[in-house]
């Protein structure tokens, strides 16, 4: 009986748990800025972009520098949202590879984070999402069918639900998963996670609404992230959509070494 009754009190400190903190287990906002552009040599603008209410994200913004080194000589722009821990200073490995293509790219932080104003929820990512789009059209003059979303992780739902919801070039989703309710069952499977959780992240869903080319990219050792996510994600889009079997773990980038990853991202980047 009493370990009935443990066992009990132990799902209940679960339950009530899981409803007040949820937001905390999801969004893992760091505001300390490690590195810089300078530290590599990068030019950039420093970009602070008003999202409603009297916040603004900040982003860097890296215009394309082709030399004969780069991958492509005329390529698009990429618009990356990032993971859901730390901020665009955590991301460098990401930016100087795109960088070395000959992309121009614009990374940001989301409400909450870096020096991001706000704080962090589903819907203030999408919104963000979409501050960053309107900027790169109405600032920077970007044809919208010049503009590849990339998204990583938590950052794959939110390229999603952007690229659902505007005209773009491409959509690239990496190491990301179907819905916040299947990851949420994972994490917590005595937790009635369908019922609790106000996150949805609805990315099987909503990936089909998508009419751009889609790169999804997974690595079966992806120890957080299930890799059949990745592919129940993959036959949710639309064609044209190429599927790159990625290698290592959820924080791992052994596959930018990766000729075959690279081609991908080649092939849908440059014009």
């Amino acid at each position: 009986m009493w370990l009935s009754i443990a066992a009990v009190a132990v799902l209940l400190a679960l339950v009530v748990f899981f409803h007040f903190y949820q937001k905390k287990i999801v969004f893992y906002p760091t505001k300390e800025m490690v590195m810089t552009p300078d530290e590599f040599n990068l030019a950039y603008e420093d970009v602070f972009i008003e999202v409603g209410d009297g916040d603004r994200i900040h982003g860097w913004y890296f215009p394309a520098a082709a030399s004969a080194g780069t991958a492509c000589e005329a390529a698009r722009t990429v618009l990356f949202c990032h993971g859901n821990a730390g901020n665009i200073s955590h991301r460098f490995e990401t930016i100087t590879y795109l960088a070395e293509l000959g992309v121009s790219q614009l990374i940001f932080d989301y409400q909450g984070y870096g020096r991001s104003s706000g704080s962090p929820s589903e819907s203030n990512v999408y919104a963000d999402a979409m501050a960053a789009y309107r900027w790169l059209v109405d600032e920077k003059g970007i044809r919208p069918e010049d503009i590849v979303v990339f998204g990583r992780s938590l950052g794959g739902a939110v390229a999603i639900d952007l690229a659902s919801r505007v005209d773009c070039g491409g959509l690239i989703v990496e190491s990301s998963f179907t819905s916040a309710v299947e990851v949420g069952k994972l994490m917590f499977p005595v937790v009635p996670v369908r019922l609790l959780l106000r996150v949805k992240f609805d990315s099987v869903n909503k990936i089909s609404a998508c009419s751009c080319p889609v790169i999804v990219a997974h690595s079966p050792g992806d120890e957080l992230i299930p890799f059949r996510m990745g592919q129940e994600l993959f036959e949710r889009a639309n064609e044209p959509k190429q599927f790159v079997q990625l290698s290592g773990g959820h924080n791992e980038r052994l596959y930018f070494d990766d000729p075959a990853y690279r081609a991908a991202l080649v092939n849908l980047l440059c014009k």
